[in-house]
């Protein structure tokens, strides 16, 4: 599937349209150049899933951890700065992407052999400065 998204306010809509393409699929991995829209993108869909928490880039921490309306639990990693897997190791990756829990990737292309085998790919492609085409796989 693929979404053409020409400016933010189409962001509710293509995180509806994702969320509706991907099902109950628990690990998604993200790609795309830095600025392409990765964060901006994953605090759409965690609107769109009734997150009650603030919405923020971990890429300090590694993982934040979000909880909806629901009281499900939704994980947000980013993997930018790690500088080896022993990092991803360390901190008990295996809890989170086999927890049954969204987990939601960015950096993935630096643990791609640790993701179990059935996630979710979306590539985010800058087109100019405010058009994006995401790709979901």
């Amino acid at each position: 599937m693929q979404i053409k998204v020409s400016n933010l306010s189409e962001l509710p809509n293509a995180a509806k349209q994702i969320l509706e393409e991907i099902k109950e699929r628990k690990i998604i991995a993200f790609y795309g150049n830095m600025g392409a829209g990765k964060t901006t993108l994953i605090t759409e869909l965690c609107r769109a899933l009734n997150v009650v928490d603030t919405i923020s880039s971990p890429t300090f921490s590694l993982v934040n951890e979000y909880h909806t309306q629901n009281d499900e639990i939704i994980f947000h990693f980013d993997f930018y700065r790690i500088e080896k897997q022993e990092e991803v190791y360390d901190f008990g990756y295996e809890e989170y992407f086999y927890s049954e829990n969204l987990c939601l990737i960015e950096w993935p292309e630096l643990i791609e052999n640790l993701l179990p085998e059935d996630y979710i790919t979306i590539k985010i492609e800058i087109i100019d400065n405010d058009s994006r085409l995401i790709t979901v796989e």
